[in-house]
């Protein structure tokens, strides 16, 4: 799919959960100035709402319709649903785990599909989740799959909860972490997967700031 190129520039940074996408998408598009769309929150937010308005997560339409109709903001760190800060709610393990069921079905992912790409503004976008390259934003002008090993990101999902004070176990975690993998890349709707010409990025071994500065030289070099 060829796209006109005066659209701003997309750098699509795809990854399983736990990878550290998220910081370092949203680090990337600070350094350049760009705007952020952490597309994982969108599932959350389809799953807190319909989680509070008792929606069954095996009701794809009704979930659809849902999705279709939701009043999101993202600001300076912050997400709004219909206007309340929703932002530390669709962090919580279950609304994770919800977000994972329902974003097999195609009524979720094609209702959220034209609010994904509303975020492509001037000067640019940095777009992270699980199908950014390979559906949403086909044309990206930098396409990176960011992993790591399942150990290294259940250690990293194991610090993040107690530093927020919930308990939490890694054995428990290990186990809901590789069935998310397996949900998200074994669905028949946009699955997870690496596609042709996206630049690998491992961080089991980075730091943040590793991993921000090589996405960073990546797309200068592309750039220049």
């Amino acid at each position: 799919m060829k796209v006109a190129s005066n659209l701003p520039p997309v750098i699509a940074i795809d990854g399983p959960t736990a990878s550290g996408k998220g910081t370092v998408a949203m680090r990337v598009a600070a350094q350049l100035g760009f705007h952020y769309l952490d597309s994982g929150a969108l599932y959350r937010l389809v799953a807190l709402a319909s989680d509070k308005e008792g929606i069954s997560v095996e009701d794809p339409s009704a979930l659809g319709h849902l999705a279709t109709g939701m009043q999101i903001i993202f600001r300076d760190g912050e997400v709004l649903l219909a206007g309340k800060d929703v932002t530390e709610l669709i962090r919580e393990e279950k609304i994770g785990t919800r977000a994972s069921q329902l974003a097999v079905y195609p009524e979720v992912r094609d209702a959220l599909l034209v609010l994904q790409r509303s975020f492509r503004e001037q000067p640019g976008l940095v777009a992270d989740g699980r199908d950014m390259a390979s559906r949403i934003f086909t044309d990206a002008v930098l396409k990176v799959y960011l992993t790591a090993s399942a150990q290294a990101r259940t250690e990293r999902r194991y610090k993040q909860l107690i530093a927020k004070g919930i308990s939490a176990r890694m054995d428990v975690l290990l186990q809901d972490l590789q069935e998310r993998d397996a949900r998200d890349t074994n669905r028949g709707t946009a699955p997870l997967q690496r596609v042709e010409g996206a630049y690998l990025l491992d961080t089991s071994d980075l730091s943040v700031d590793q991993a921000v500065t090589q996405v960073l030289n990546w797309y200068a070099k592309l750039h220049h």
